[in-house]
């Protein structure tokens, strides 16, 4: 049995002056995916194909930007029904090369050869002066 065609949205094409009637776009679930597009004459070559109706909406506006109407020349596709068009996600770019060798490690901390029974004075540490009293005494 075929399958039925399932209205998802339509288009406004603009020539000159004159608005022209919508052109309605529909569905068509297939085993393989879905596709997208216009039933009327000569935009019926425009179709959008995709493994879901929200793939296919998007391919469908892509070949739709390609089709040599200029921005100013139709709105839409209006979407009805819930259709989104999932673009598919931005490249990311390459990740830079790691270096072939590992930076080298940091040196152990070397232990201080202290003798046993002295005491180690802090050495550049200028010395503290005894803090002044604000309080007089009283007589």
């Amino acid at each position: 049995m075929a399958s039925l065609l399932e209205y998802v949205g339509s288009v406004h094409i603009f020539l000159g002056p004159y608005r022209g009637n919508p052109i309605a776009l529909y569905l068509r679930r297939t085993e393989s995916g879905c596709q997208i597009g216009p039933k009327v004459y000569p935009w019926n070559d425009v179709t959008g194909v995709g493994e879901t109706p929200n793939k296919a909406a998007a391919d469908f506006e892509e070949k739709w930007k390609t089709k040599g109407l200029t921005a100013d020349m139709y709105s839409g596709p209006s979407w009805e029904g819930g259709i989104k068009p999932e673009k598919p996600a931005p490249l990311k770019p390459a990740a830079p090369p790691k270096a072939a060798t590992p930076p080298p490690a940091p040196a152990p901390p070397v232990p201080s050869q202290a003798t046993p029974g002295a005491a180690s004075a802090p050495t550049d540490v200028p010395p503290t002066a005894a803090p002044v009293s604000t309080i007089s005494p009283s007589t």
